[in-house]
């Protein structure tokens, strides 16, 4: 059987941009499926969202993230793309969490530079750590997948925004060296800044098209003209479930009963009760 990564490098080898809507859960990721979608990642923003309600400031521990990549990966066939914030710990800690991703069921794992607890990367607060740690990372990663783990590595910096640009080319052109598959320079704040790095620091890079966030919001046409690889839109749909969601209840509020709802017939056949019924009655006596 073709394993997770192997379909994500079939993905990438394509050669042209992978559009890819994030998810939080099992259901978010089987509605991108749905919609025809090759590829997700589990967003920690959203993950954080669906399970704790709470905010993307490193509360989820290891254990959490993992069970809750478990139920997305069990939920659907495409490739999951997992965030592995820092490791959860030192290089040793992260070895285990790039194996116990990879064991998962993971085609990837982001691992980033900043200061644990991290932070959403267009938010106030985060802090990055020293070069040579953010390479010790990369190096632990690489280390553990050349020892067995069947995964890929996305290696990601935050240094943009408390560095400046040329120090995020320098920290992502050295993580592809040490063997890091992907790359994700978190928010560039201009067009001419996306295309900067694409250019000086080779590789398969991703963008981050956070609605509200510093980096511009590009179609996909041009994204791809810039040399990226993969079109990440991590709270796009977390956003309009909350939207929807705060719309029914005001509508409650009001004394209205809510209009835009999907159908039961069709909140049933996405949710697999049909085709359960149709196995469930193989059975029946």
């Amino acid at each position: 059987m073709t394993t997770a990564s192997n379909r994500l490098r079939a993905l990438l080898a394509q050669g042209h941009l992978i559009p890819m809507p994030c998810c939080g859960d099992a259901l978010s990721a089987t509605l991108i499926e749905q919609a025809g979608f090759p590829l997700t990642f589990m967003s920690g923003f959203a993950a954080a969202a669906h399970r704790l309600g709470a905010p993307d400031t490193g509360l989820l521990s290891y254990a959490e993230v993992l069970d809750q990549g478990r139920n997305i990966i069990e939920a659907v066939n495409i490739p999951v793309i997992g965030d592995g914030d820092t490791g959860y710990g030192n290089p040793l800690n992260l070895q285990r969490s790039l194996r116990g991703f990879a064991k998962a069921g993971f085609a990837a794992i982001m691992l980033e530079d900043q200061i644990a607890p991290k932070r959403c990367g267009h938010t106030l607060g985060k802090a990055v750590v020293e070069r040579e740690e953010a390479f010790d990372r990369i190096r632990a990663a690489v280390e553990a997948r050349e020892a067995g783990a069947d995964i890929l590595i996305l290696a990601r910096t935050d240094a943009r925004a408390l560095l400046g640009l040329d120090e995020a080319i320098e920290r992502a052109n050295r993580f592809r060296e040490l063997g890091a598959d992907l790359l994700f320079v978190e928010a560039p704040e201009t067009r001419e800044e996306m295309a900067i790095l694409c250019r000086e620091a080779p590789g398969i890079h991703l963008a981050n098209m956070l609605e509200g966030g510093v980096t511009p919001i590009l179609p996909p046409a041009e994204l791809e003209a810039l040399g990226y690889r993969i079109a990440a839109y991590p709270l796009t749909l977390l956003s309009a479930a909350m939207r929807a969601m705060a719309d029914a209840l005001n509508d409650f509020k009001a004394g209205r009963h809510p209009q835009q709802l999907m159908t039961f017939a069709e909140v049933r056949q996405r949710l697999g009760f049909d085709a359960y019924d149709a196995q469930a009655a193989r059975f029946a006596r």
